[in-house]
């Protein structure tokens, strides 16, 4: 009787992985069919670290409350009274009830459903009707002390809300103190675009591919001809910051102007390099950022299962005021640039299911980012299979 389960990848795979951009091979295609693989990722590449989960403009006024599904978890984004940005699990610490079911506004304390259990938007318990019996709402037994809400650890960078699932990532500013030095002049506010500057793509693909492609230029002559006529591959310079982010930026940027010639405002007082240049770079994990001169944006990618992403688009501008026939056009060009991706990554995908491919190489020149992620991907992985432990999800 033959065994249909996948063969696992042995630590000479992941050492390929490792080997020097010239050299080295690619992840092997069950990371990113694998089920149960992806599930091992979770807890390696996912919880473990700063995870993008969201951004703060989901939740723009006090008592703002928006469930988010992760990784199969409930949790709930939170803008409590005091106007600071918390996640918690989304569950009343009485029976496991799902507290939020849609997004909405906490107008006095955040009531369980089910036996009506309240919580202060800081996720203190404060009310427990009935629990010592009909008409007693305190017990000896029941500390209301100690059961607030399970708050999940977050930091917030560039209006993205992160989270370290586990608890046990060094503090976000020390993990990503290289990019927030690299980005420090465009450390000013922000401002979401609001409705029209916020879109969702469902990506058939593995969330890694979408890392992926987005790392480098290589493919933009031929994937995006239209951005390619004027901000050209040999404009363009790779990124590369082990064990943190990579990318790629271009020295030819070209702002959007309306037909009377009006653009958006600039961020104040930015280095010379941001008249004519852009960043973009992958935050490992899951969240890609655009940096220009007039406006950036954020993409949170959703891992669903192995092989469905969601990716989460959102516009950021420099004044809190701009014009909203601009910003609506700044989207739609945004998003036909990232619906041209779509094919790419779906069709890699597809290409994992191939049993002779063996992870793929690396342009030495090209594809040094791209080659930085995997390099990530694999060295968690090795670290999180510790000696003795089974690597069971392979």
């Amino acid at each position: 009787m033959s065994n249909s389960r996948p063969t696992p990848p042995s630590a000479t795979a992941l050492h390929k992985v490792r080997a020097p951009v010239a050299q080295a091979q690619g992840l092997p295609n069950s990371h990113y069919t694998n089920p149960a693989l992806f599930e091992e990722e979770a807890e390696a590449l996912l919880k473990s670290t700063w995870a993008g989960l969201g951004v703060a403009a989901d939740v723009p006024e006090p008592g703002d409350a928006k469930p988010v599904n992760f990784l199969g978890m409930p949790l709930l984004l939170l803008r409590d009274k005091a106007g600071i940005v918390r996640v918690f699990n989304n569950v009343c610490r009485h029976r496991g009830m799902i507290l939020v079911e849609e997004p909405r506004k906490i107008e006095g304390a955040l009531r369980c459903p089910y036996h009506s259990w309240c919580y202060a938007t800081d996720g203190r318990l404060v009310t427990t009707p009935h629990v010592g019996g009909p008409g007693q709402n305190t017990h000896a037994d029941i500390d209301r002390s100690t059961l607030g809400l399970i708050e999940v650890r977050s930091h917030i960078w560039r209006d993205v809300v992160f989270v370290n699932i586990d608890g046990t990532a060094p503090p976000f500013a020390e993990v990503h103190a290289d990019l927030i030095t690299r980005w420090a002049a465009l450390d000013q506010p922000q401002h979401h675009g609001g409705a029209e500057s916020r879109f969702t793509l469902d990506v058939q693909t593995n969330w890694k591919l979408a890392v992926e492609n987005y790392c480098e230029s290589y493919h933009l002559p031929w994937v995006h001809p239209g951005l390619n006529s004027y901000s050209r591959l040999e404009d363009h310079y790779n990124i590369t910051a082990p064990d943190h982010y990579s990318g790629q930026g271009t020295h030819v940027y070209r702002q959007l102007k309306a037909e009377d010639g009006t653009c958006f405002p600039d961020f104040a007082d930015l280095p010379a390099f941001w008249d004519e240049g852009a960043e973009y770079v992958a935050l490992y994990p899951n969240v890609l950022l655009g940096a220009q001169r007039d406006h950036s944006f954020a993409i949170v990618l959703e891992p669903v299962s192995c092989d469905q992403t969601r990716e989460h688009v959102h516009l950021y501008y420099a004044a809190s005021e701009t014009d909203p026939a601009l910003r609506a056009q700044n989207a739609a060009q945004w998003k036909e640039v990232f619906e041209e991706d779509i094919f790419v990554v779906e069709g890699m995908q597809k290409g994992r299911h191939a049993p002779g491919f063996d992870g793929g190489r690396f342009s030495p020149a090209m594809d040094g980012p791209t080659h930085c992620f995997h390099d990530w991907v694999a060295a968690r992985m090795m670290a999180h299979r510790t000696p003795g432990t089974p690597a069971a999800a392979e």
